[in-house]
């Protein structure tokens, strides 16, 4: 199935206000992706929204967030389910350093329902980095059934341009990287968009070897590599 399983909604206050359940679903059905994940800063608020609407486009939704560590590390976690990854995302919004949003500086950061109606408004900061080290992140995402993977591992807030390495100890198996980004042998590259705006969502292009159309047969690959 194509993928693109790193993709912000509007609840993201860096992506734009286009970035709704019925416009992303919609783009990836046009573009033919089998199965995405939504993936905002520190918060699974509009998740449920795009269950719904991934549902009736016959798109798989793996339920995500992407956390940043207080080593200002950028992790996407996955989960098999709204309901688990809603929970991290309670826990995130626990760790995270009380600041509030600031929205004619860092932008809205927009809950939605599944029609695309705004429903309210996260207060407190989502972009910032939590008390929680990536090694504490990593425990919570499996406790919860969770699989952690590095984001754009290369990039801004990636782990190696903060860390300059894997850390053994946090056992991951998948990275996500660029097509010419080279990850330590046997360890799965995964190739996702990062989408901020509609346009920037992938293209038909990358390939899950999935044994069964599941979010946790996903999750078996992100967890043990693809053979």
């Amino acid at each position: 199935m194509y993928y693109d399983l790193h993709i912000h909604s509007a609840l993201s206050p860096c992506a734009g206000d286009e970035m709704t359940p019925g416009n992303v679903c919609a783009m990836a059905a046009l573009k033919d992706l089998g199965i995405i994940a939504v993936t905002d800063h520190n918060s699974a608020g509009n998740l449920r929204a795009f269950s719904k609407v991934c549902r009736a486009k016959g798109i798989l939704l793996l339920p995500g967030i992407e956390v940043c560590t207080s080593e200002e590390v950028h992790v996407l976690a996955y989960f098999p389910t709204v309901s688990q990854a809603e929970r991290m995302g309670d826990w995130c919004r626990q760790q995270l350093m009380g600041q509030k949003n600031k929205p004619d500086f860092f932008g809205r950061q927009r809950l939605l329902d599944w029609e695309d109606r705004v429903t309210g408004e996260e207060d407190a900061l989502l972009i910032g980095a939590l008390a929680a080290d990536l090694n504490q992140v990593c425990g919570i995402v499996r406790a919860l059934d969770g699989v952690p993977v590095p984001a754009h591992v290369y990039r801004s807030y990636g782990l190696m341009k903060v860390l300059g390495f894997f850390p053994p100890e946090a056992g991951f198996r998948a990275a996500e990287a660029g097509r010419d980004e080279r990850l330590p042998e046997g360890m799965t590259a995964l190739c996702s968009s990062d989408a901020h705006e509609l346009g920037a969502i992938a293209e038909p292009e990358q390939k899950l070897p999935l044994k069964t159309r599941s979010a946790q047969s996903v999750l078996a690959l992100l967890r043990d590599g693809i053979p």
